[in-house]
């Protein structure tokens, strides 16, 4: 019987990730916010103030399709698309992504595994130096490759966290331990992200994020939040509950 609910469940997820697929890209174009707030009706007041809020301080949206994965995915379009106009902090990053594999093999990660997804990041790495905003776009809507992307990006955060898990551990709630977290939370695709992710992702590879957070919480406008705090953050994110885009000035 568990095989047979397994099989079935693996269908349900596969045939729901199907029909996401074929209404949504992985990374939409930059759309007005008129547009985007077509999605909520009049009534809905709370998120129409906040809407506002956000147009009065945004130019447009990038939407991402929401599979549990969108915030690794709107972190990195987002980041690289910043790398590929303009080239200031393309060298520093490039040097640490490609220190990371040495430092996931170091924490016991299989090599072979490591290797192999490394190996296809750092190809879209180089390739920024070059590719235009459509390129990127089109390496990011491509299953495949978007996805081994998503898993590098797991992958340093479970590194980081683990590496710095003396610390991180106190936001663990429960009995698990970091590698535990990490293994059931962090690793596998479609598990979404929370704050201790993004501390993590910020961290390890130095690029500050600020979130804005649009909610049924009290007040017109979203409350926003810096990783680290006290930061200049390069990319801004768009927290709905349960799900990440992008925003842009």
């Amino acid at each position: 019987p568990k095989k047979n609910y397994d099989e079935q469940t693996l269908a349900q997820q596969s045939e729901i990730e199907k029909e996401i697929a074929s209404s949504q890209a992985i990374i939409g174009s930059r759309i007005g916010f008129d547009e985007f707030s077509a999605e909520y009706s009049e009534e809905d007041q709370i998120y129409l103030h906040k809407l506002q809020d956000l147009k009065n301080r945004f130019s447009c949206v990038r939407k991402v399709r929401g599979d549990g994965n969108c915030f690794y995915r709107a972190f990195g379009f987002r980041y690289f698309e910043t790398l590929v106009e303009d080239k200031t902090d393309f060298k520093r990053f490039k040097d640490i992504a490609q220190k990371t594999r040495d430092d996931l093999v170091k924490l016991g990660f299989p090599e072979f595994t490591i290797d192999d997804f490394h190996e296809n990041f750092m190809d879209v790495v180089n390739k920024l130096e070059s590719c235009t905003v459509d390129d990127l776009l089109q390496t990011f809507n491509d299953q495949g490759l978007s996805d081994y992307l998503v898993v590098f990006l797991r992958l340093v955060v479970s590194g980081h966290l683990q590496k710095e898990a003396d610390f991180f551990s106190n936001f663990i709630e429960g009995e698990r331990g970091i590698k535990e977290f990490c293994n059931q939370e962090v690793e596998p695709m479609g598990k979404e992200s929370d704050h201790i992710q993004i501390i993590a992702l910020t961290a390890a590879l130095g690029v500050p994020v600020r979130v804005e957070y649009m909610d049924r919480g009290e007040g017109d406008q979203c409350n926003h939040h810096h990783f680290p705090e006290d930061s200049n953050p390069v990319v801004t994110l768009l927290y709905r509950p349960g799900h990440y885009d992008i925003l842009y000035t």
